[in-house]
């Protein structure tokens, strides 16, 4: 570090400095500093208590407790010179047993913080102007597994960086900060700056853990349903094969949510649906051509009233104008991850789909015909 001698347009050289050579303490100096101006550490964070001891069943004391502008705790841990080697240890211990703090104790531990430093003052108040918000009720302390913690260290052991490094790409909000002291003549400096992450690497890194934590969370659910799927649709098949439903002698059950079959008409299937809220039967009209789907289902619609009248009851017919496809459907409401509602479901499945069959089977046969003989799109 240096300083400028504007008058002489120089640079004099700062010299760096030990925190113990200069007979600064952490507890009396460093931790003082920073409950004075925590804004030093790069946000806006409010101080709540110091050597906060109230954890159950253990003495162990965190340095400073405090909160940022989302609630959110923040353990900060200060060890001069060197980081030592537990330091991301006892920090993780601190960061667990905070989890466990509710809204009406973290304003006791700040009112007692209060109370003890600062003269008195109403911590609920000063909670929610920090926060900015208008009353109480609408502050949310703590929320979730968030907590955060920072560590202070003039050096940090390629222990604890490495630790550090793991717990970021675990989504678990760690930083470490480098404070070195340095002296010029009388005077006395400190250099407090975030090295791990970078500043500018920061949001980057907390937003590539959220992702991947996210997208873990979405490929077990992704398997889950899967297997749920799978299961649901062995029973199924079973059941439309005792029902007599030939067309399905021959298929296979997979982990899609939908389960087809062959009208006769190229490009035209019958299809089963499994979904999370419902089940459904559908005549989906999928050939190659966008001009022969649409044709397909103009003819069909021109017919409607009878088709609905031979099904039982009037279907959802979706042209899909901005789709190559069509498609005809008919749906119920189930709570279809609920394997004890699946024995009526299947139950309704083959029902409707043996009605959708008797609706469409002469319909689609006839246009199967005229579009072998080139009619479509006359």
């Amino acid at each position: 570090m240096f300083q400028v001698d504007r008058p002489k347009n120089k640079l004099r050289r700062l010299e760096e400095r030990k925190f113990s050579d200069l007979q600064l303490r952490e507890r009396e100096h460093l931790q003082e500093w920073l409950a004075d101006m925590p804004e030093a550490l790069g946000e806006e964070l409010l101080v709540i208590q110091k050597e906060f001891d109230g954890f159950a069943d253990t003495r162990e004391r965190l340095d400073l407790l405090a909160l940022d502008k989302d609630g959110q705790l923040v353990v900060i841990e200060n060890k001069l010179d060197d980081s030592g080697r537990d330091v991301v240890w006892q920090a993780i211990k601190y960061a667990a047993y905070c989890s466990n703090l509710k809204k009406a104790e973290i304003i006791d531990i700040f009112q007692q913080y209060l109370d003890r430093y600062c003269g008195g003052g109403n911590a609920s108040a000063l909670i929610c102007e920090f926060l900015d918000e208008v009353e109480l009720d609408s502050v949310v302390l703590n929320p979730g597994n968030q907590q955060r913690v920072m560590f202070i260290a003039a050096n940090f052991r390629k222990e604890v960086t490495s630790t550090v490094m793991w717990l970021l790409g675990h989504g678990i909000r760690a930083q470490c900060f480098r404070v070195v002291p340095y002296t010029f003549s009388e005077e006395l400096f400190v250099d407090l700056q975030q090295i791990i992450p970078t500043p500018e690497a920061a949001d980057f890194m907390i937003g590539m853990a959220s992702k991947e934590t996210e997208e873990k969370s979405a490929q077990g659910a992704q398997r889950r349903s899967h297997k749920l799927r799978l299961e649901f649709w062995e029973r199924a098949l079973d059941a439309l094969r005792e029902q007599g439903l030939s067309r399905y002698q021959n298929i296979s059950p997979t982990k899609d949510h939908w389960l087809s079959s062959g009208t006769g008409v190229s490009g035209c299937v019958y299809s089963l649906i499994f979904g999370k809220g419902e089940a459904r039967v559908e005549l989906s009209l999928q050939r190659s051509s966008r001009d022969e789907n649409k044709w397909i289902y103009d003819q069909l619609e021109a017919a409607r009233p009878a088709i609905d009248d031979a099904f039982g009851a009037e279907m959802d017919w979706r042209r899909m104008e901005d789709k190559k496809s069509s498609r005809v459907q008919f749906s119920k409401s189930f709570d279809g991850f609920n394997r004890e509602s699946w024995p009526e479901m299947i139950r309704w499945l083959g029902v409707h789909v043996e009605k959708l069959e008797t609706a469409f089977t002469a319909p689609l046969s006839e246009l199967n015909n005229r579009l072998k003989s080139g009619e479509a799109g006359k």
